[in-house]
């Protein structure tokens, strides 16, 4: 799968598997071949701060108002991870998120982090373990996704102002384990996520 073959370079990656709530988000990331190597040196978003991530974030929004690349995020929401799963939620995430940016199979090579897949028409694609830490338009699809879902989490803390979302954006602190026990599940919470968490 030589790049030379492609027009486009597309990255796919997730962020919000693991919380006890709010959604599972994936962006997706078109780059144009010619504009690789501008961003040879970006980072994963989880070894950038905030203030960096934002940053970054804003340049991309630029890029993509020039028309200099393009990029989609789609969630899961908390109730669809409870009925179908993880792996089903960040299916129909992935799915929908590629479907948005009308990428063409055949001009494309298409890299997914860790575990995710996918559809089968695109067949110039490769799945790489810790590609967010590897593989660059991995790692900008992983800032696109995490500064869209942080920005989500805060504006629910403001919703739910007793768990700290905004803070922990949904992950299991113990800060927000003894808020569930103490306050209750909210709308949010994946209740599939908390079948361990005692007191529930």
């Amino acid at each position: 799968m030589g790049r030379t073959r492609f027009k486009f370079v597309v990255g796919v990656d997730e962020v919000g598997r693991g919380p006890l709530a709010g959604p599972v988000t994936v962006g997706v990331l078109v780059l144009p071949i010619r504009n690789i190597k501008q961003f040879i040196s970006v980072k994963d978003s989880k070894k950038l701060s905030s203030e960096k991530r934002e940053e970054m974030y804003k340049r991309l929004l630029k890029l993509q108002k020039n028309e200099e690349l393009s990029f989609a995020v789609v969630s899961s929401s908390n109730n669809v991870i409870d009925r179908r799963g993880i792996s089903e939620a960040l299916r129909i995430a992935t799915e929908k998120a590629l479907s948005k940016l009308k990428i063409s199979p055949g001009d494309s090579q298409i890299l997914l982090d860790g575990l995710l897949y996918a559809p089968q028409k695109f067949r110039n694609q490769k799945t790489i373990i810790k590609g967010d830490e590897k593989i660059p338009v991995i790692a900008l699809a992983s800032i696109v996704a995490k500064v869209t879902r942080d920005k989500y989490m805060i504006r629910l803390a403001r919703k739910y102002p007793k768990y700290g979302f905004e803070i922990h954006k949904g992950y299991g602190t113990a800060r927000h384990r003894a808020a569930i026990r103490k306050f209750g599940v909210t709308p949010i919470h994946r209740k599939s996520f908390l079948k361990n968490l005692s007191d529930k």
